[in-house]
């Protein structure tokens, strides 16, 4: 807090953080919020999960339809979309080679991209409120007290719905600025500390639920079994396979080019969180699936859904959920890190792996490591996501469905936290460098 500069950017994210908090609290025209805490008491009763990893992204504001309640979850959205289609779509990989502008022109992409699925999902989730299907079909909308908009008031209908859309969507395209704001004039990167403060809003609510209902020694033990496991996480986070590259020395002109030793870092966790976020939301399509039956008639392989692929508890479940998170791991990081090119960039610039040939046998090489290294992530992505359905089954309640501490949200939090005091880190470094003669 000394260093001046360091200083306002600090208190510049705080101020941001503030006003997103503030935002996710803010009531949306037409919605009655008396209505929408009784509806939020059965379905933390009932234990239903709908829309559950949505509603963590936005900090719990989601299932209050407030004003910020898409949350920063479309820009993900839209990001993933373009950086998959960059793949497919060979104008968006020229621009991805171009640098700066052509990054400069996906970002503009991406933000159009994320006011269209803030369009759509808004909408969805309107009409889901409406019909009582946003809380699992707990909300009886023929009873007034449960209406989430209520009929009646004056005011059309079809009015109400498209102030209500247009708002949330307004919403979401605020958050996006806030996020730019934070990456250029505040500390780390913007959305991350917008994901970082959502996921950490709802962990005192969550932790006091879990010391009321379960009592104070199973508290205490969660929290230990969760500091080990932010520890590990830490740990591997922090892993890296360093593979060292060597680069011959070039005349240009008169200078002297080259001849620097220097290496390519790969991570063991190299696709980061988004293995994680595809399997979570294909698990979800047998949930919304059984959304649009009425819940005390079901068919029986309609029971079978629910029992054994909609319960985080259920053994087939867990299983499903690890093997799709090792599946979309590697799928993930062949599309995101291509040996082939960097071998090519190497060449290029007269880099080479000691004792492998340039060109091919390079990306060989590469391919190999990679393929390695990308099984231990995989399994370690895995098994930290499906740590929170054990701590289901060991606290046997319904309502720890919601559990904070593992899985998707440890990922994000203690990957964010790093990212930034690594920021904060080499900014102070560069005030307090000592010289050579100090």
């Amino acid at each position: 807090m000394r260093t001046p500069d360091l200083r306002k950017k600090l208190l510049f994210t705080v101020a941001m953080i503030a006003i997103y908090r503030l935002g996710a609290t803010l009531p949306s025209p037409g919605v009655s919020y008396t209505n929408v805490r009784a509806c939020l008491k059965l379905t933390e009763a009932s234990g239903n999960q709908v829309l559950n990893l949505l509603n963590l992204f936005s900090g719990g504001a989601l299932l209050q339809l407030s004003v910020f309640a898409l949350g920063i979850m479309p820009y993900i959205t839209a990001s993933i979309i373009l950086q998959l289609l960059t793949v497919v779509i060979p104008r968006l990989e020229q621009l991805r080679k171009e640098g700066q502008s052509g990054q400069a022109k996906i970002t503009q992409y991406t933000r159009y991209l994320t006011l269209g699925l803030a369009i759509l999902q808004s909408s969805a989730f309107v009409a889901l409120a409406r019909t009582g299907q946003l809380f699992g079909g707990l909300c009886d909308q023929d009873n007034p007290q449960y209406q989430i908009i209520p009929e009646g008031t004056g005011i059309p209908m079809w009015l109400t719905l498209t102030v209500l859309v247009m708002t949330m969507t307004a919403g979401t395209g605020v958050v996006m600025w806030l996020g730019e704001l934070v990456t250029d004039r505040g500390v780390g990167n913007g959305m991350s500390v917008l994901i970082f403060t959502s996921i950490a809003a709802r962990l005192p609510g969550e932790g006091w639920t879990i010391k009321q209902s379960a009592g104070t020694a199973k508290f205490l033990l969660v929290i230990a079994l969760v500091l080990v496991i932010i520890g590990l996480v830490v740990f591997i986070e922090q892993a890296q396979r360093r593979i060292p590259v060597q680069y011959a020395k070039r005349m240009i002109g008169r200078r002297m080019y080259g001849g620097t030793s220097t290496y390519i870092p790969l991570k063991v966790n190299q696709a980061g969180v988004v293995p994680v976020i595809f399997a979570s939301s294909l698990l979800y399509l047998p949930q919304l699936y059984l959304q649009f039956f009425d819940q005390n008639n079901l068919k029986p392989y309609q029971v079978w859904i629910q029992n054994w692929l909609a319960s985080p508890t259920s053994w087939l479940y867990i299983t499903v959920y690890f093997l799709l998170i090792i599946f979309f791991t590697y799928f993930y990081v062949s599309i995101t890190f291509n040996p082939t090119e960097v071998a090519e960039n190497m060449k290029k610039y007269g880099g080479f792996v000691p004792g492998i040939r340039p060109g091919k046998p390079t990306a060989d090489y590469l391919d190999f490591i990679l393929s390695r290294i990308t099984l231990p992530g995989a399994l370690y992505l895995g098994l930290i996501s499906v740590l929170p359905n054990f701590f289901f089954i060991w606290l046997d309640q319904k309502q720890y469905q919601n559990f904070p501490f593992g899985g998707t949200a440890v990922l994000i939090m203690v990957g964010v936290g790093l990212e930034t005091v690594k920021q904060i880190e080499s900014q102070l470094m560069q005030r307090n460098y000592e010289g050579f003669l100090r």
